[in-house]
């Protein structure tokens, strides 16, 4: 089990959302928490089209997500809104499966007139999913460095920014209280 899981929402190899996963999950790997990620691109495109929801894989990737102590979740923006085939990934998910989860959005876009992307698309399709949304970071392309997987962030005041919400994000993923029933 995988204390964080990312989920990349971008359908391009060569993702600034992916980037910024990889570079988040370096931070996380260094604060010892182990990491799993989950790109729609190794789902299979039989499975997303015809809503194949009791796929081995789709039910193995609900495990997954329902097993991590939190989730962060990023996507570029798609005509204001998050990716399709993240959706459709989602849609075949269990209604609850991130039920008392904290979870952590992310986008990516080439301009500052998505940035309520968060705020108005992905969000509430989180919580509809029963998520703990928490702040989430929008970050403009051109802040993203393709060619440095190690620091890809090249604005300073939003690597902070992206920094400061990821120790947010741990800190109440450390301070959670199990349920006991």
């Amino acid at each position: 089990m995988s204390e964080i899981v990312l989920l990349s929402g971008s359908p391009s190899e060569e993702s600034r959302s992916e980037l910024v996963l990889n570079y988040l999950a370096q931070l996380v790997d260094q604060e010892g928490l182990s990491t799993e990620k989950i790109s729609v691109r190794n789902v299979s495109p039989e499975d997303l089209f015809y809503a194949r929801y009791d796929s081995e894989a789709i039910e193995e990737i609900a495990t997954t997500i329902q097993q991590a102590k939190g989730v962060i979740v990023a996507s570029p923006v798609y005509k204001a809104s998050y990716s399709g085939i993240l959706k459709a990934l989602i849609d075949l998910l269990p209604q609850d499966v991130l039920k008392d989860t904290p979870v952590f959005p992310i986008m990516t876009g080439g301009s500052k007139s998505h940035l309520l992307a968060i705020e108005y698309a992905l969000k509430p399709l989180l919580a509809t999913l029963k998520g703990q949304n928490l702040k989430g970071v929008y970050l403009l392309d051109h802040q993203i460095d393709k060619s440095n997987p190690v620091q890809p962030i090249t604005n300073e005041d939003c690597d902070q920014r992206l920094k400061k919400q990821l120790v947010y994000f741990l800190q109440v993923i450390k301070n959670q209280v199990p349920i006991a029933f």
